[in-house]
């Protein structure tokens, strides 16, 4: 996989109610969720990645400067699916064939689980995480596909329904060993790193 082949696009623009703030403004454990979550996809081989943020994007831009490019998803407070749809657009001018999306609460992914996923990066390639009997981040989206995800991607739901309807060509890549699925929705499961 050449670095310059597949880009990595974090979705960070949820207000994080149920957490009480915006995950994108959490500290975990001495950097900020988004930072981590980019920092993964830079040290998996992304040369090239893209953050999308919403809920109070001014102040995580100022909390976390070093941040790659950001787009701004002013739809935010519709779901995820919008989120997915800004970032895919924003990738569309760059030369990356396929986008390791990565959800801004979810710490326990690493970059070798990148780097397991994004191996199989083509155009026409659909990939996730495997943890066990679960499936989960990080998704590969090859190029070919970003069109169609945009179409489906409603609410909270992202590319789930586009992916149960490609099921056939998903590849389920097993990262258990070397991440987690555990996703940050209360402050209390952050204590438990």
């Amino acid at each position: 996989m050449a670095e310059t082949e597949t880009a990595g696009l974090v979705l960070a623009a949820g207000a994080g109610r149920r957490y009480g703030m915006p995950k994108a403004l959490v500290a975990y454990p001495r950097r900020l969720l988004v930072q981590l979550a980019a920092d993964t996809l830079r040290e998996a081989g992304c040369a090239r990645t893209v953050v999308v943020l919403g809920a109070e994007a001014e102040r995580v831009r100022a909390a976390a400067p070093d941040l790659p490019p950001t787009v701004i998803n002013t739809d935010w407070e519709s779901g995820l699916g919008s989120s997915l749809r800004v970032g895919l657009e924003a990738l569309a001018g760059t030369p990356a064939i396929a986008a390791v999306v990565l959800l801004v609460d979810m710490p326990d992914v690493t970059p070798e689980a990148v780097r397991r996923v994004a191996a199989l990066a083509e155009p026409g390639a659909l990939a996730m995480g495997g943890y066990g009997e679960r499936r989960g981040h990080p998704v590969l989206l090859g190029r070919d596909h970003w069109a169609g995800v945009a179409r489906t991607a409603t609410g909270d739901r992202g590319a789930r329904e586009y992916l149960r309807a490609h099921a056939d060509v998903v590849r389920v890549v097993p990262v258990g060993d070397v991440a987690g699925d555990r996703d940050l929705d209360f402050p209390e499961q952050a204590a438990d790193r």
